[in-house]
């Protein structure tokens, strides 16, 4: 087990909500288009990308050389839906709310993927503590969104 992969997942967790917050700042900049924030964003991603790629000497003729299927260009599409909806979605939801709700969807997604090894990825069984799991990451969305109307004091 390499701990550094599972450092790197959880900061990347923690990047997220800033990600979202910092693109908030920015939507209410450029007089609240969603769109162009979320243009602007992956403007600025794919300038840092190309950068990253330049200064670390990454082969770019790979990408013109090789007939690549249109549906292996959706996930930047996927990647850009995540930062709009994350735009749209934090100011009325709230950040907990939102982020809460998009790990469940992740949660339940990846144990779909994980059961059937779609698109290449390894099998990997759904046991009764991945289950249970993902219940309890349920609860938890339900418990963050809801509390105020659940737990009302009268």
């Amino acid at each position: 087990m390499n701990i550094f992969l599972y450092l790197f997942a959880f900061v990347i967790g923690l990047i997220i909500p800033l990600q979202t917050a910092v693109n908030n700042q920015l939507r209410i900049t450029v007089a609240g288009s969603p769109v162009v924030t979320a243009f602007i964003s992956f403007l600025v991603g794919a300038i840092t990308l190309l950068i990253i790629a330049l200064v670390t000497g990454q082969k770019m003729d790979q990408f013109f050389s090789q007939q690549i299927s249109w549906w292996k260009f959706s996930g930047g599409a996927m990647g850009a839906l995540f930062v709009f909806g994350s735009i749209v979605l934090a100011p009325r939801i709230g950040m907990a709310g939102m982020i809460s709700l998009i790990i469940a969807g992740q949660i339940f997604s990846s144990l779909i993927f994980d059961k059937f090894g779609l698109l290449g990825l390894a099998i990997r069984e759904i046991s009764w503590a991945r289950i249970i799991g993902a219940l309890l990451v349920i609860i938890g969305v339900v418990l963050v969104n809801f509390s105020d109307q659940l737990f009302k004091s009268k």
